[in-house]
């Protein structure tokens, strides 16, 4: 699991740059640069979906990963020590981004 900090504020899981999902997907399955991934997990606030989430925002987070290209992907999960989500305005989830994404 890694340290996660987020910066999608509008996304309904964002609680104080913490994620209350439990865990997330990165997308990006092709990806050779961070701004080619992105969070599928993100929701919008006040959209009117299904979401599911833990009682509380964690520090640490399990991270599915489709980005083959980047070095902290092991088999589909995330072994990077911390990773950060990029996404201040974002209001779907392709404008978001991990910006931890390292190509091999």
């Amino acid at each position: 699991m890694a340290d996660l900090k987020c910066a999608a504020t509008n996304c309904t899981y964002n609680e104080d740059n913490y994620c209350s999902k439990g865990d997330i997907m990165v997308g990006g399955k092709h990806a050779n640069t961070s701004d080619a991934t992105c969070c599928e997990s993100f929701r919008k606030r006040g959209c009117n979906c299904y979401t599911s989430s833990v009682a509380h925002p964690s520090k640490t987070i399990s991270i599915d990963c489709e980005a083959d290209k980047c070095v902290y992907n092991s088999n589909y999960k995330c072994v990077a020590e911390h990773v950060d989500i990029s996404g201040v305005k974002a209001k779907e989830s392709m404008e978001t981004a991990c910006a931890t994404f390292k190509e091999r």
